[in-house]
């Protein structure tokens, strides 16, 4: 392994047994090989072996094949350019670049696709977008008042990626967007009018509450003076609750009797039939109660009616 080691590069084209070297050795740095413009070849594919050589002999590595378009890595783009773009939506910025000088893009043998990526100068992470084909691409959604780094590469469509463009700078304009701004208005707004409600309240308090919540009128008896509770004299007090003339003064025993005198007529109406009043008529005969009243049951005259009918 510490032996000194010499290294040799062979290749052979696609459909040919002649077998080629490596045609310079030093552009491309220690251990490479460098195939200029004249020497490469398109649409062919290229089997390479690499020779190892040593005081111990000979080591021939496995061959590899390879297609030129496959394996490319382009140039970087070039004049890359960041301008903030102002719109009714609010402002934006357009990065626009042009292809590398060596890229032939025209003929048609090359097609090369873009990507940018986008960060704020004191962050670390970046955030990147695929361009396509176009030259151009609009960047939104930026936070206003900041300054940022915008860098750009490009690949063919089976290629490497280029490195990255040197680092183009621009700062975003201090702007409030347009739905942030209407929200604060509305803010201000509602604030504004909770404030005159709330002065308006507190200037008519006593108006709001009599409307609100009226007063309730307190117990009251009607016909009742409330002067004598305070005086303080029950037996005043009790008179004047009392109905006078209730209950009525009449003469009961009349009622009594009157009552009775009914009650008899309906009963014995109601109860008397054949053999009822046949004994009925014979109870007639005993001495009558004279203090029973008027138009009691052994009345002669009324048991003779009955007997009659």
């Amino acid at each position: 392994g510490g032996l000194p080691t010499t290294y040799a590069l062979y290749y052979r084209l696609e459909n040919s047994e002649t077998v080629y070297e490596c045609p310079d050795y030093r552009t491309a740095g220690e251990n490479s090989c460098f195939f200029n413009k004249n020497d490469t070849s398109l649409w062919i594919n290229y089997n390479i072996t690499v020779v190892a050589t040593n005081a111990l002999g000979k080591n021939i590595s496995d061959p590899v094949e390879v297609d030129v378009a496959y394996i490319v890595q382009p140039n970087t783009p070039e004049n890359v350019t960041a301008v903030v773009v102002h719109e009714d939506q609010g402002p934006f910025v357009r990065v626009s670049w042009e292809k590398p000088r060596t890229a032939d893009t025209r003929s048609g043998w090359i097609t090369l696709l873009y990507q940018l990526r986008v960060k704020q100068e004191k962050d670390k992470e970046w955030e990147e977008y695929d361009a396509g084909m176009q030259k151009y691409y609009n960047v939104f959604s930026l936070h206003p008042d900041k300054e940022f780094m915008v860098q750009v590469r490009c690949k063919p469509d089976h290629g490497f990626w280029s490195e990255w463009t040197p680092t183009t700078y621009f700062k975003m304009p201090d702007y409030i967007p347009r739905d942030r701004s209407l929200w604060i208005m509305i803010t201000i707004f509602s604030v504004f009018i909770v404030l005159i409600l709330t002065w308006t309240l507190n200037v008519k308090r006593n108006s709001v509450k009599l409307c609100l919540l009226p007063p309730v009128p307190g117990p009251k008896i009607k016909g009742f003076d409330k002067q004598l509770l305070k005086s303080g004299k029950s037996e005043e007090v009790f008179n004047s609750l009392v109905i006078q003339g209730f209950p009525p003064t009449t003469d009961y025993d009349d009622l009594l009797v009157e009552y009775l005198e009914v009650y008899d007529n309906e009963e014995q109406e109601l109860v008397l039939d054949g053999k009822d009043l046949s004994e009925d008529c014979m109870k007639s005969k005993s001495p009558s109660d004279c203090d029973s009243g008027r138009g009691s049951c052994d009345s002669r005259t009324l048991l003779l009616e009955k007997c009659i009918e």
